[in-house]
């Protein structure tokens, strides 16, 4: 069971670390490969997403990934920039398919920003279409605008568009995932404004026909993200697109108490995957040693369960964090007045003494 390990930027390393301390803790027979990435990519090869690491991430099974993006780099052309490794990944790799599972463990029920009775049981799983829509769509760029009110001024311009492949594809993994869990699905686009969601929701409900067991409704981004705040545990799967799925999760993780909490996979067709938390690479706390690393190592854990097939290994890993939260340990981002905080490597060992 190959792994590429790509830590990357910021508190990447850090974080990483502990994940793959967890995995070596359960004595399986990984083989780890290590390359940089993103900024420190750029750094050592020029690029944040060198031919080599490009190549590792391809021949192994599996990819653990920290973080990218580094102040220091804001300034380069676009297609050097920190942030352009993950995207191609995605792309080079094909993986369109995003989950990002939002669970509130109770024992952190004081530390979101809702009150305990509307978040307290949460657990919904949002499915984001990866490799499309407005993130990769073409044309794009910046120029005289040829026409319009403005005509003869600079704009800027991104196209929104997705493929019916696309978009079928994403709705039978989100489809496949509710049969799995409480059966319900809602689908998230904005058809009362753009073609592309009504195209969009056309699809949906077709594939929806494969599934009569699911129950499908659908909801407007504006309204889903009211709702994830009003009663986020109304929700089961939802499935959404690229950029709506990239503001949607992020708003989901605050409802678990931080987004440190927020682990995610993305799959290609054959659940060969890229496994990440879903922060970034928070560069102001970096080498501090005080980054949460427990959404990287719930996704060493969804790495276990989606491309090695260990469910078992993999419900340990996830056991064991609530043991460690039910001890009162936390880092600085979940602390709780008269609890015990920790740095990111004491809970690395908070969690390996609890497996």
């Amino acid at each position: 069971m190959k792994i590429a390990v790509l830590p990357g930027d910021g508190i990447g390393p850090e974080i990483v670390a502990q994940a793959v301390r967890v995995l070596q803790a359960l004595d399986e027979p990984f083989e780890l490969e290590y390359a940089e990435v993103g900024g420190a990519g750029y750094a050592a090869h020029g690029h944040p997403l060198p031919p080599a690491t490009l190549q590792l991430a391809k021949d192994a099974d599996a990819i653990l990934f920290g973080a990218v993006g580094d102040f220091r780099y804001d300034n380069l052309a676009r297609p050097l920039r920190p942030e352009q490794a993950i995207l191609g990944l995605r792309q080079h790799l094909e993986l369109f398919a995003n989950l990002r599972p939002a669970i509130l463990y109770s024992q952190l029920a004081g530390a979101s920003t809702l009150k305990p009775d509307v978040v307290s049981g949460l657990n919904l799983l949002i499915v984001r279409e990866l490799t499309g829509d407005i993130y990769f769509g073409q044309p794009r760029g910046i120029r005289n605008a040829p026409d319009g009110p403005f005509a003869g001024e600079r704009e800027g311009f991104d196209t929104m568009r997705y493929a019916e492949t696309e978009v079928r594809r994403i709705a039978r993994i989100a489809f496949q995932s509710a049969m799995k869990r409480g059966k319900r699905l809602t689908s998230v686009d904005k058809a009362n404004v753009l073609e592309t969601s009504q195209f969009w929701r056309e699809i949906v409900s077709a594939v929806h026909q494969d599934y009569p067991d699911v129950k499908l409704d659908h909801l407007y981004v504006d309204n889903a993200a009211m709702q994830l705040v009003r009663a986020p545990k109304d929700f089961d799967v939802i499935v959404t697109g690229n950029m709506f799925g990239d503001i949607l999760s992020d708003a989901a993780a605050m409802l678990t108490g931080s987004i440190g909490m927020l682990p995610s996979a993305s799959l290609d067709a054959s659940n060969k995957g890229l496994y990440e938390p879903s922060h970034g690479s928070a560069p102001d706390i970096a080498g501090k040693g005080i980054a949460n690393p427990l959404a990287t190592i719930l996704s060493a854990a969804m790495l276990l369960r989606y491309s090695f097939n260990k469910s078992a290994q993999a419900d340990r890993i996830e056991r064991a964090v609530g043991t460690v939260l039910e001890k009162g340990i936390r880092t600085v981002d979940i602390h709780e007045p008269g609890l015990r905080q920790v740095g990111t490597r004491e809970m690395g060992d908070a969690v390996i003494a609890a497996l």
